[in-house]
């Protein structure tokens, strides 16, 4: 089984004449997803690798049922996109674009709140339920179909911790990019929560960086909640304090969001970690049979 997506989604692709997305699309396609529009306003009536293309989200809603949405659209137009996926009846919104303002997204998670939708990121390499849908830019060839799921805060984490997952024999449920932003729509609690009544999934990795509190909040809610194995990587070690690295969210306060403090808390919480992310997948070998 997998979370989220799988062979029943069906994908709109927002800003799919783009260059990313018209690029995307056609390596979801060739994954075995199945796209069936896209949106780009003032360019309805076009196709973009056999997609048909419309100029609005309500409209290819109505016209083709999608349920799923993906965002290749520019950081200023972007939080316009999320707005009009929740209103045109998207159920699960993977926003790829990053550099919306945090205001924004303050604004974008309120107004969701009662609304029946989900949002992967901003800031989202988006996920893979390994063998039946591929909804981002990860790269297809290295996943495997498993019982392993995967949420990640770093993209190109992400993809490392997977491939050394792959190459020790295992294989993966659901893997998801929640995004590096201060301010997410999806955390690493609301997966688990998730992956608890997914029957195929046997254990999950938590991959964490600097920053923030939700790999402390994600561990104790793992030692009172979660009764499946649980492996964690924190990148960021060697980051200097109040120095913001590479994601938005990844920022030191004192001895507050260090990797040695999450560290500390995973392993306190009986989280498993690994230095590297070859030796999260032994961990994981050790415990998981596939």
């Amino acid at each position: 089984m997998s979370i989220l997506v799988d062979k029943n989604t069906k994908l709109l692709v927002q800003g799919i004449t783009g260059r990313d997305g018209s690029f995307h699309t056609r390596q979801m396609l060739n994954y075995g997803t199945t796209v069936v529009a896209g949106v780009t306003p003032g360019k309805g009536g076009v196709e973009v690798e056999g997609v048909p293309v419309f100029n609005s989200v309500a409209e290819a809603v109505k016209k083709t049922h999608a349920n799923t949405s993906i965002i290749f659209v520019p950081a200023q137009f972007a939080a316009s996109a999320v707005y009009e996926a929740i209103d045109g009846g998207i159920k699960l919104i993977v926003c790829v674009s990053e550099g919306i303002p945090t205001i924004e997204l303050v604004k974008i998670t309120a107004y969701m709140k009662d609304k029946n939708c989900r949002l992967i990121g901003p800031n989202s390499p988006g996920l893979v339920s390994a063998g039946d849908a591929k909804v981002g830019i990860l790269p297809g060839h290295i996943f495997k179909k498993g019982s392993v799921g995967v949420i990640s805060r770093s993209g190109t984490l992400t993809y490392e911790i997977v491939d050394h997952i792959t190459k020790v024999g295992l294989g993966q449920s659901t893997c998801i990019g929640i995004g590096g932003d201060p301010i997410i729509g999806t955390k690493f609690i609301d997966c688990l929560e998730l992956f608890a009544h997914d029957k195929e999934t046997a254990a999950v990795v938590v991959v964490g960086e600097i920053g923030g509190r939700d790999e402390q909040d994600t561990a104790v809610y793992v030692k009172k909640h979660f009764k499946k194995p649980v492996f964690g990587f924190i990148a960021g070690k060697t980051a200097p304090p109040d120095k913001r690295m590479g994601h938005a969210g990844a920022i030191i306060s004192g001895t507050s969001g260090t990797a040695a403090e999450k560290i500390k808390v995973f392993k306190e919480c009986g989280i498993k970690v690994g230095d590297t992310p070859a030796e999260v997948a032994q961990l994981v070998k050790s415990t998981v049979k596939d």
